[in-house]
């Protein structure tokens, strides 16, 4: 049981995003909001916050009552900063020479899951047995 969250073409190179990344994976959800949010790199942690806030909403919406675990319960299951698209462009460098100038962006997945391994129902257990 997971939910999971996706942005892409966020406007941030892979390599930075994935140190912000690396400070909140494996974390539970309440804590790496709050890592976040106490972050020295505002604009990169604002775009991982929200992303995780819709990690969250979407398990709520997947679940909703039903849900067999609380949401302060949750955890950063995978977080994963992939490569985007590449904007290339140029600038002039000294005596009129063309330098490139690469806008580099990023792919980000967010997975939550449970902390604690959710239990099978009974009967769930008995249909697979029969088979």
């Amino acid at each position: 049981m997971e939910a999971r969250a996706i942005l892409k073409n966020s406007p941030f190179p892979e390599r930075k995003m994935r140190l912000l990344a690396d400070v909140v994976r494996n974390k539970p959800v309440a804590e790496a909001l709050n890592i976040l949010s106490l972050h020295k790199k505002k604009l990169y942690a604002s775009y991982l916050y929200r992303l995780i806030r819709s990690a969250v909403a979407n398990w709520e919406g997947k679940y909703g009552e039903d849900a067999p675990v609380d949401i302060d319960d949750l955890y950063i299951k995978e977080i994963r900063v992939d490569k985007g698209r590449v904007l290339k462009r140029w600038q002039t460098a000294p005596r009129g020479m063309p330098r490139p100038i690469r806008k580099r962006f990023s792919h980000i997945t967010v997975v939550v899951a449970p902390m604690t391994p959710v239990p099978v129902s009974e009967e769930t257990e008995n249909t697979e047995t029969e088979e």
